[in-house]
């Protein structure tokens, strides 16, 4: 697999994953919601009471979607790898496939790490509410 062949899987793969996220997030951004009706919310938004639970569920499916693809570039480079018949060329191709899927699952993992802290941590922030005194 050449240069240019890896640049084109990959602009082709961040073009479907924007595609995919993209449809994934019309019927949300479309929505009607209204403060009348909290149960209308629950309904156009999937089960999901506030953005805070819909964002996080749409970046966890993200992120179990792009470990489903490393774990399908994983086996796609063992089979390569065993399919060399000594080739070093072919061998090392895979080797690096599998390195750049490890590091990709690394990313995966802190990033996943990093949205459910900061979604984690707005989660306790005190409500201020005030009244008017007549």
């Amino acid at each position: 697999m050449s240069l240019k062949t890896l640049k084109q899987a990959i602009i082709s793969f961040a073009i479907m994953c924007g595609v995919v996220l993209a449809f994934s997030a019309i019927p949300v951004s479309f929505a009607q919601i209204t403060a009348e009706a909290p149960s209308s919310i629950l309904n156009q938004t999937g089960g999901e009471g506030n953005i805070k639970n819909l964002i996080n569920t749409l970046v966890n499916w993200a992120l179990g979607f792009l470990g489903f693809i490393c774990v399908l570039f994983i086996i796609y480079a063992g089979f390569l790898y065993v399919t060399s018949n000594g080739s070093e060329d072919k061998a090392g191709e895979a080797k690096k496939i599998i390195l750049y899927c490890l590091i990709g699952v690394i990313i995966i993992f802190a990033s996943y790490a990093i949205v459910n802290t900061i979604l984690g941590a707005t989660a306790g922030a005190p409500v201020t509410t005030t009244t008017a005194t007549p």
